[in-house]
Formats: C-alpha cells, sequence, structure tokens
C-alpha cells in the first residue's frame, strides 16, 4: 500500500521555491512583521497618521497664533519652542503633518496611475504608441528632477497646488519606465498567449492577466516614492515654491528657522519630522521590496 504521506521534493526547498505558484507569495509578506526596519518604519508612519489626524486636539496651541512670546526656547511649556513670530513650534510641526502627508499620498497616487497607466500600454502594444511613450520619458529623465521641479513649479507660480501639479508631471516617468518593462516580460508568457488563444481581447488581457503580476513592484516603488515625495514638497516650500506663509508646511518652517541659525529649535524639529517621515517610507519599501522580490534581495546580500 503506497504512503498517502506526500513525498519530500527537494525542488521545490531554496531559491526556486521563491518562483513557485500556490501559497508561497503570502508567506514573504507575513515575515515582514518580523523584520526590525520594517516594524520601526510601519510605527512612525502610524505615528505620523495618528499625529495628523489629532492635531486639531493634541496641538497645544493655535498654529497661526501669534501671541506667544518670540523665540522662547524648548521647555515644558513649549516643547518646541516659539518661532520669531510667537507660533508655537509643536503645533505648527503637528499641523504640518495634515499638509505634508495627505500631499504626499495624493501625489504618489497621481504619478503612479498616469505612468502604471502608459508605461502598460507602451509595453503590451509596443510599436508608435511605445516610441512616443518613452522618448517622453526619456526627455523628462534627461534633467535632473528637482531641478525640472522648481522649473515647473517656478512657472505655475507658489501655491501648493502648483507644487504638487510639479512634482506629479516629473515622478510619472518613473513608474511608467518601471511598469513598461514588467509587461514586457509576461507579454509573450504562456499564460498570457492561452488567454489570446481564448479569444479574450488586448485590453482584458492587459488588465486581468498582466498588470496584477506587475502590482507588487509598483507598491514598492510607490513606498519608496512616498519618502521623495515628502523630500520634494518640502524642498520646494523651502525654496518659496509651494505653501505660502503662514501656513504650517514643514519645508516653510524650515525655511523660516534657516533665517535665524541662532534659534536652532525652528528649523530643527521640522527637519527632524521630514527625516523621520522619509526614512520610515524607505524602511518600509526595501523590507517589501526583498519579500516580494527573494532573488533580488539575495543577490544583494551575496554582493555583501
Amino acid at each position: 500500500m503506497s504512503d498517502p504521506t506526500p513525498d519530500h521534493n527537494p525542488t521545490t526547498e531554496g531559491p526556486a521555491a521563491d518562483d513557485a505558484e500556490g501559497g508561497a507569495r503570502p508567506r514573504p509578506i507575513r515575515g515582514i512583521w518580523r523584520q526590525p526596519l520594517a516594524v520601526v518604519g510601519i510605527a512612525l508612519i502610524v505615528t505620523w497618521v495618528v499625529l495628523a489626524l489629532l492635531a486639531g486636539f493634541i496641538a497645544p496651541y493655535d498654529p497661526l497664533s501669534q501671541e506667544l512670546p518670540r523665540f522662547l526656547e524648548p521647555s515644558a511649556e513649549h516643547l518646541f519652542g516659539t518661532d520669531g513670530l510667537g507660533r508655537d513650534v509643536l503645533s505648527r510641526v503637528l499641523h504640518g503633518a495634515r499638509i505634508s502627508l495627505p500631499m504626499a499620498f495624493l501625489l504618489v497616487t497621481a504619478a503612479g496611475t498616469i505612468g502604471s497607466v502608459l508605461g502598460a500600454i507602451a509595453g503590451y502594444f509596443g510599436g508608435w504608441v511605445d516610441e512616443l511613450i518613452m522618448r517622453l520619458v526619456d526627455l523628462f529623465f534627461a534633467f535632473p528632477t528637482i531641478i525640472l521641479a522648481m522649473a515647473i513649479a517656478a512657472a505655475l507660480g507658489p501655491d501648493l497646488r502648483n507644487a504638487v501639479l510639479a512634482i506629479v508631471v516629473v515622478s510619472w516617468p518613473t513608474y511608467a519606465r518601471v511598469v513598461r518593462g514588467l509587461v514586457l516580460t509576461h507579454r509573450d508568457s504562456d499564460y498570457v498567449r492561452a488567454t489570446r488563444l481564448l479569444g479574450a481581447s488586448s485590453r482584458r488581457t492587459l488588465v486581468r492577466d498582466v498588470m496584477p503580476n506587475v502590482v507588487g513592484p509598483v507598491l514598492v516603488l510607490a513606498t519608496l516614492e512616498l519618502g521623495n515625495a515628502v523630500l520634494l514638497l518640502a524642498g520646494l516650500s523651502f525654496l518659496g515654491l509651494g505653501t505660502r506663509p503662514p501656513s504650517p508646511e514643514w519645508g516653510a518652517i524650515v525655511a523660516e528657522g534657516s533665517r535665524t541659525f541662532d534659534r536652532w529649535w525652528i528649523g530643527t524639529f521640522p527637519g527632524l519630522a521630514i527625516l523621520s517621515v522619509v526614512m520610515a517610507f524607505n524602511f518600509l519599501g526595501d523590507t517589501l521590496r526583498d519579500a516580494l522580490d527573494p532573488r533580488t534581495a539575495r543577490a544583494v546580500r551575496g554582493r555583501e
């Protein structure tokens, strides 16, 4: 009588196991919680989201009020001190999270959607459509991102919406190039050919069969780009091309602090807020990348 216990198959262990279909994919995602960097990143992100949502309740003062003494150093009453106009820096940093975080999510969503759609069209259909889209992408990559964003924001005028639009314009080509490459790897796969033979339209094949295999890498890219978005938005505001005073955006607060170097607390605390958010998204993005693409992670570790 044969043993009902399945025989051990050594081919499903090691690197090849990452390519196996079935229940192997959810396991790396669950393993994220065992990664210290991912836990730190998630904790920081959740903390800042909660602080942004509750800023109106936990901020000790009105972020725009100028009734406090000027240039107070950090103390028990004013944990982050006050600025040159008598505004509480802690309150401004907390309310600044309400601007920086939602705008970062908005522009990454917009840039990711535009870039993914154009990249998928270019990669799947090819031909002159691919040539046109990718030459446009190359045109954007010919200029440094921050310089191009500054030029667009300056042309549109100093405003938060214009700054977000400028960042979206310079960010979507990254998604387009990544998605195009991923779609090209799946376009001629056996399962895609089988779907075509069954009479599925090109649109259905692209949307229902190819794009689900692209979601993971795009999610990793979007997570990493969230940190860059916060940094770019703060940079434009620092240069006077983003939010207008007296809006408590983090980059604008850092700009105010840069004018009074002897009052270190004005620019230090919003700068630390930017640093913590950028690091949090980078920690989470790196861990997601290693979990969703274990072969790349092993290759990187092998070179270290």
